[in-house]
């Protein structure tokens, strides 16, 4: 590992470790009822897949290119809008999503943002879908 890797790690909160390391919701989702596709100013490409009951999200799972923090933001999200409506998923912040991490480096804030606008992408597609 070079020496601004282990730096940057070191300034990752346990949270972010383990949702990195261990992430539940990575996957493609096979006919999905939603999706967003963003590719990121950053160069990382974010989908997030949701399985609707309704309005409801039953099911929420993603894929990006992005490393620990994109990773981690996008699990911790996938986990926090099981079983919401798309309306108070679509009420979920950046700054939400970081608390639940126990923080981001200042220079990875951005990869909670671009997870947002994931979501917020699929579930305008979702709710398109609805109609």
């Amino acid at each position: 590992m070079n020496h601004q890797k282990a730096a940057e790690q070191a300034t990752y909160s346990a949270r972010v470790i383990e949702e990195a390391a261990n992430p539940k919701h990575m996957r493609r989702m096979p006919d999905p009822d939603a999706v967003g596709i963003i590719h990121g100013c950053c160069g990382d490409t974010m989908e997030i897949y949701l399985r609707l009951d309704k309005d409801k999200i039953k099911e929420a799972t993603f894929m990006t290119d992005g490393h620990e923090s994109a990773i981690a933001g996008a699990n911790r999200l996938a986990a926090m809008i099981q079983e919401l409506t798309l309306e108070e998923a679509s009420r979920i912040s950046a700054e939400e999503v970081i608390d639940a991490l126990g923080g981001l480096p200042q220079a990875k804030v951005h990869c909670a943002q671009l997870a947002i606008n994931t979501l917020r992408e699929a579930i305008a597609n979702g709710q398109k879908g609805a109609q």
